[in-house]
């Protein structure tokens, strides 16, 4: 995935009413920029780190500008963040059109914010003639707090143990489903749940890993001129 526009370079002075961010761009002008993430964003929104912002698309928008990266110090290293959640969703959609995704190959079509469950829509939905749909649901992951060990959720998501729920009925009705949790960082090699931050998702996943809910957990590569998918890294069930 391609940023739209180019990307320039900030430092972040302060996160505030979930989807705000007030920079100084380094041509010294202060903007307040759109923040594409409803999460409690733990690392990666302290004062004075630095940020990559991007010009909107839209002339007409109030807020000029779009926090796309977050570049961080963490456990002694450098490590660059993608913090928007519009992303992942395109990120992995296009990595299963290019085969990079060995788990999910072999479908023939690919649809995306299908209609399903009970109200809800399913990220990428694939399908090909003499085998069960797949149903692969995305989620972001951005947290990290031991050395190269990402974590989902930052925050509690209720939406997210109710998409768990629909992919085991999914499972029941003989389809088959995944979770997708793709890594938006550059520095982890492996990933589990934070079962302490939410403890009723880490639950509701467990249900639906037994009832046959798959699960891939894949990192990024980041720069300032887009974000595409890496590996695949070691996934720890709770």
């Amino acid at each position: 995935m391609k940023f739209p526009a180019k990307l320039v370079k900030g430092r972040l002075l302060k996160r505030y009413k979930r989807f705000l961010a007030d920079i100084e761009l380094e041509t010294g002008e202060e903007v307040t920029a759109h923040c594409a993430n409803p999460g409690s964003m733990l690392g990666l929104k302290e004062p004075g780190i630095t940020v990559w912002v991007s010009p909107a698309q839209n002339p007409e928008r109030k807020l000029k500008w779009d926090w796309q990266l977050s570049e961080i110090e963490i456990h002694g290293q450098n490590a660059m963040v993608g913090i928007n959640t519009n992303h992942p969703n395109a990120i992995v959609a296009e990595a299963i059109e290019a085969g990079q995704v060995a788990e999910l190959t072999g479908y023939a079509n690919a649809r995306r914010e299908v209609k399903y469950g009970k109200n809800s829509r399913i990220d990428i939905l694939l399908e090909d003639d003499g085998k069960a749909p797949c149903y692969v649901e995305v989620k972001n992951v951005h947290l990290l707090r031991d050395e190269q060990l990402a974590e989902f959720p930052d925050s509690v998501t209720a939406r997210g143990a109710k998409h768990l729920g629909e992919l085991a009925d999914m499972v029941k009705d003989g389809h088959r489903a995944v979770m997708f949790y793709l890594v938006q960082r550059d520095d982890a090699d492996h990933m589990k749940l934070a079962a302490d931050i939410d403890p009723a998702y880490a639950e509701a996943f467990t249900k639906a890993h037994k009832a046959g809910v798959e699960a891939l957990a894949y990192c990024c590569k980041l720069g300032v001129e887009g974000i595409e998918l890496d590996r695949r890294i070691e996934f720890t069930a709770p």
